[in-house]
């Protein structure tokens, strides 16, 4: 129970500072339906396809590399830094928070966000008549691992590396753009060189994107996608550990500071 109440508690905390970040929450609307728009067009000239069968083929990229990924790590990392700057992480140490309620509460409030991303970009293509296909709670499951793995290294980030608000971007930038790139986010990952397939099998933004590709593009079953499931969820359980690892040991630092 008193972890339960822990991270409601952040959880509402964290939303509403959110939600009161209102050109935040406009950039994180307009930037995937970008991605998906300008994908889409790209895919539908070079394929000669209709221009709605080319979103649904673009929209799980543009849902998991690009949006997932600037809400729910970029965002984290903005959240800690922010948390940092206003001396809160000082209150909470000597606060009986556990590290773990912490984690969970940035999650879901992150979590929040990014199903109103996949609302949006799914809720487009259900408009224009392209429908999911496979599973939609396997589909569903394999979000919240995406969400999961995301906030867990935006966490990692943002207690360790991140000091200021200006180190929010250079992290992003420097991490984040080249696992995009190899991740599939941007080309598709036929277009790979072997190489280049090799190294994003250890790339986890590769196994979100091609995941989502054969369950909701393609209705593949959990027998296609269980190599980027099993992935996916150890990657999610370890990036969870070392949250809270991370946590401890910002909390130690704070303090001697």
């Amino acid at each position: 129970m008193k972890l339960y109440e822990q991270t409601i508690a952040i959880f509402q905390r964290i939303l509403q500072e959110l939600l009161k970040r209102k050109r935040n929450l406009i950039f994180w609307s307009v930037f995937p339906l970008t991605i998906l728009v300008l994908n889409s067009y790209i895919i539908a000239e070079r394929a000669k396809i209709d221009v709605s069968l080319a979103m649904k083929i673009s929209a799980p990229p543009s849902l998991m590399g690009a949006a997932l990924f600037f809400s729910c790590l970029g965002g984290t990392i903005a959240t800690i830094v922010g948390e940092r700057e206003q001396k809160t992480l000082i209150r909470l140490f000597i606060s009986p928070l556990m590290g773990i309620a912490y984690f969970l509460g940035i999650l879901l409030a992150h979590s929040a966000i990014a199903f109103c991303q996949a609302i949006l970009i799914y809720g487009l293509l259900f408009l224009l008549g392209k429908p999911i296909e496979g599973s939609f709670f396997l589909g569903l499951i394999i979000i919240i691992l995406s969400i999961i793995s995301y906030v867990g290294v935006g966490f990692i980030f943002g207690t360790q590396l991140a000091k200021r608000t200006e180190d929010v971007n250079s992290i992003v930038a420097t991490f984040g753009v080249p696992l995009l790139i190899l991740g599939g986010t941007f080309f598709p990952s036929s277009l790979f060189p072997e190489k280049m397939k090799q190294l994003a099998q250890f790339n986890p933004i590769f196994h979100m994107n091609e995941a989502l590709i054969q369950i909701w593009g393609k209705g593949a079953l959990f027998s296609d996608i269980k190599i980027h499931f099993w992935f996916l969820f150890v990657f999610s359980f370890i990036v969870i550990l070392l949250g809270w690892w991370c946590y401890e040991k910002m909390l130690k630092s704070e303090t001697v500071l």
